[in-house]
């Protein structure tokens, strides 16, 4: 099957013009020549950047998730292919109406109207693996209805199954491909995925996201309402905002845009270092913006998490960054295993600097990403340093919020908004403030635990002794078998003496 959806992805590539745009690149010119001989390349006249959007929608939704992250890199794209790939956050193309309301009545097993007092058949949103429609329930409740694209989970598991073939030849062919742990990355990837596939883990995310910030000024997660979700269809409270790609309405309703880019960036950094649990696809069509100036989400189907021990390592790398301190920060990379024990951190230190500093004191505006990757990836490849597939969806969200800022304001000074909130949660993680932190947290289990250490104490002790006990009635037991195997060793003997004897007086 890989086989035939491969011959697809290249047909539907030639269909829509792609080779054009791949080999437009200069040091692809001389296969030039050679495509033209191909009999099915396309003849369209549209433009290159509209011819790539259709043919990733045409692909499917992993094609789609890459030209969504794509979109919100203005930076490393020309401003017609951002336009366009813009296009894929909302406005896939839906599947028909019938089918969202057969997969409603089938999950529900009762005809439409007895479940929704309203339901509306056009769609509101249409995305790369479900879409959304709006309703109100009998008690007069609105909400947004999410409902899977029927038959996908095949198309993706095709995809995935591709993508670990490709992974697996470039780590057979390629000298950094398994230091960038490209399988493991699919892997990470593709269990996301499967998520994605289960409204009812999407619903879960959801409801943990809002606790997370139930009371916040910040941030405003929609309810769930359980009673009608299923693994193929969400129901959740309906929100009213204006997309945050939207800068001209939301200045006319006079939002701060500097202030919400600010904030965008502190609901990051909460999300990773406060609760190590965050939105992992914070593209434009995903976020809006209440008139209250709050931002609210949508579409929980991708959470990342991470372990203590990674925001630890994670903190010092960032405030390293942002004090300008690189020593610290190669030093965190040894210790945290992601570069070689015997790397020489003076030669690392030197190499961050190089890339870090010329980047410092500027707005976003001035600040060319790409070129910053592509040193940081040169940087890694020099000292080994290992891709950490469990910190892929970060990286895939940090995309995403950068391009955000640069669109909301490109002015901003991300280091400068990102640096107190670090200093303030790295206070409360070490010192005495971290130490009180830890110890209010450990009590509820010291609680717990302080009237029952008497019992568990005479226990362990009880423990030893029955040990001493057993070892001391060992050594007893192999000395009455060594005492026992010696007394028949001399039964032995003393029989063979006096066996001896009687023969001498029998016959001499």
């Amino acid at each position: 099957m890989r086989i035939f959806r491969l011959i697809k992805i290249i047909l539907i590539g030639f269909h829509f013009g792609l080779d054009d745009i791949l080999l437009s690149h200069p040091r692809l010119r001389l296969l030039r020549p050679l495509a033209k001989l191909v009999p099915f390349r396309a003849r369209l006249k549209l433009p290159p950047a509209m011819r790539l959007r259709l043919a990733l929608e045409k692909l499917g939704p992993i094609f789609i998730k890459f030209g969504q992250m794509l979109s919100t890199r203005r930076d490393l794209l020309a401003q017609d292919f951002a336009d366009e790939l813009a296009k894929l956050q909302d406005q896939v193309p839906p599947f028909p109406s019938d089918l969202a309301v057969a997969t409603l009545e089938k999950v529900y097993e009762k005809p439409i109207n007895e479940v929704f007092f309203k339901f509306e058949k056009q769609p509101v949103a249409s995305a790369s693996v479900a879409q959304v429609h709006f309703a109100t329930l009998y008690n007069g409740t609105e909400v947004a209805v999410k409902i899977l694209r029927p038959d996908i989970a095949p198309v993706i598991a095709h995809d995935v199954a591709l993508m670990e073939t490709g992974a697996w030849l470039l780590e057979a062919v390629w000298p950094d491909g398994k230091r960038l742990k490209l399988r493991e990355v699919v892997t990470e990837f593709a269990r996301h995925l499967e998520d994605e596939l289960d409204l009812i883990r999407e619903a879960a995310n959801c409801s943990q996201l809002r606790r997370n910030f139930l009371d916040s000024s910040l941030l405003f997660v929609p309810e769930v309402y359980w009673d009608y979700c299923h693994s193929e269809v969400m129901v959740m409270e309906r929100v009213q905002g204006i997309p945050i790609s939207h800068i001209s309405t939301l200045r006319e309703h006079d939002i701060d845009i500097p202030q919400l880019a600010r904030v965008g960036v502190e609901i990051f950094f909460t999300q990773v270092f406060r609760d190590g649990y965050f939105h992992a696809d914070m593209h434009p069509g995903n976020i809006f913006v209440g008139l209250d100036g709050r931002y609210i989400a949508v579409d929980f189907g991708i959470m990342g998490t991470l372990s203590d021990e990674d925001k630890n390592y994670l903190a010092q790398n960032f405030l390293g960054f942002f004090r300008r301190d690189y020593r610290r920060v190669a030093q965190a990379h040894i210790e945290a295993g992601w570069a070689p024990r015997t790397t020489r951190v003076d030669d690392f230190e030197a190499a961050i600097r190089a890339v870090c500093e010329p980047i410092f004191d500027r707005p976003l505006k001035e600040i060319y990403f790409g070129r910053v990757l592509l040193r940081l990836f040169q940087v890694s490849r020099q000292f080994n340093v290992e891709i950490q597939p469990q910190l892929v969806l970060l990286q895939k969200t940090l995309l995403n919020i950068e391009g955000l800022g640069r669109d909301l304001d490109p002015d901003l000074d991300l280091w400068k908004t990102a640096k107190p909130f670090l200093e303030s949660w790295m206070s409360e993680q070490v010192g005495w403030r971290g130490l009180i932190g830890h110890i209010q947290k450990e009590a509820p289990n010291w609680a717990t635990m302080l009237p029952e250490f008497p019992r568990l104490l005479h226990y362990q002790l009880g423990q030893e002794r029955v040990l001493v006990m057993e070892d001391r009635l060992a050594e007893l037991v192999a000395q009455e078998k060594k005492q026992s195997r010696l007394l028949a060793l001399v039964a032995v003997l003393l029989a063979a003496l006096l066996g001896a004897l009687l023969y001498t007086q029998l016959y001499l």
